[in-house]
């Protein structure tokens, strides 16, 4: 048996999906973009405020599920631009414990939802 995970403090799905689904103590976290859930706007300035967003977007649905990025074992990045990889790579690790930081792989894509520039998933266990 699976839960679906909602809050309002993370964008809702453009689409027939869930910010989450927990299951057996292992949330899916669906992809998250830089939309601004307070007010459904994109946060795309820069690649620094997008991938900003982004982590704070995947935080709020973490902590819907009562976990954190410490829980996190696994992420996928899209990219539209692999140019972009070490300025999204950096902001993405200021959220990690080096250390501990979760599997990872990084792939560029031709196109991402609303044309954003980047796009990140997550596996926790809590």
């Amino acid at each position: 048996m699976s839960e679906v995970i909602f809050t309002k403090h993370a964008p809702a799905p453009i689409g027939p999906y869930s910010q989450a689904k927990l299951s057996n103590g292992t949330l899916y976290v669906s992809g998250q973009i830089a939309i601004n859930p307070e007010n459904g706007e994109m946060v795309n300035d820069n690649i620094v405020e997008e991938t900003n967003q982004v982590m704070k977007n995947l935080k709020a649905v973490l902590e819907a599920a009562d976990m954190n990025f410490e829980h996190v074992l696994k992420c996928t990045i899209f990219v539209a631009d692999l140019n972009n990889f070490k300025t999204i790579n950096e902001v993405y690790g200021s959220y990690f414990d080096a250390e501990q930081a979760p599997a990872r792989e990084t792939v560029e894509v031709a196109r991402l939802p609303k044309d954003v520039n980047v796009e990140i998933s997550a596996i926790a266990v809590k």
